[in-house]
């Protein structure tokens, strides 16, 4: 759990510096610039300890790079504001891959509920990813910097804790009906 955590915020990273400084500073090309920066330098720093980078990696660089870019040439720092959603997305796709929950879930999960069951609650996730991207598109589009920032802090969090915890509760009901049924058929065939 904690390296998810720390992986989710060296992905965001980038991100947390470009709202920081905008915030703080009211500067949307300072923001910007150090954002990118921010992005390159944790780009080099990886290479530089000969980590592996891996795809979602390259694709941030790629998005903060290009649409810092694009925020520096139009002025418009809403380009930055849309990174978020982009990522939402690439997640989805990724999460639209029958057997992407297998690694997290525990044997139990695995040796009591149908493989249909987990697939299910993979396309929830993926749908919540979508649904994201999208508030993300509209807020960033729609709103101030700072209704975005406050947006960005709040809402993606508190919808995947609370998808977490739903499909938690909802699991483990399943795996305890079931194991029940399950005892209850033994003992009946056993008398």
């Amino acid at each position: 759990m904690r390296l998810g955590l720390l992986n989710l915020l060296n992905d965001l990273l980038s991100t947390l510096v470009f709202i920081a400084v905008a915030l703080v500073t009211g500067n949307d090309t300072l923001a910007i610039v150090l954002g990118i920066a921010t992005g390159l330098a944790q780009f080099l720093w990886a290479s530089l300890r000969g980590k592996k980078i891996d795809a979602m990696q390259w694709l941030s660089l790629f998005l903060v790079v290009m649409f810092g870019s694009l925020a520096l040439i139009t002025n418009d720092a809403r380009f930055m504001m849309v990174k978020p959603s982009l990522i939402h997305f690439a997640i989805g796709i990724v999460m639209l891959k029958r057997g992407w929950m297998d690694r997290y879930l525990p044997p139990i999960v695995h040796d009591t509920l149908s493989p249909a069951v987990i697939a299910g609650a993979g396309y929830v996730w993926a749908a919540l990813m979508f649904a994201l991207g999208l508030v993300n598109l509209v807020v960033a589009w729609t709103c101030s910097l700072e209704t975005w920032a406050l947006y960005l802090a709040i809402v993606p969090i508190a919808a995947k804790f609370g998808l977490f915890g739903a499909q938690y509760v909802v699991f483990r009901m399943l795996v305890v009906r079931r194991l029940r049924a399950r005892d209850g058929f033994a003992s009946v065939a056993a008398e």
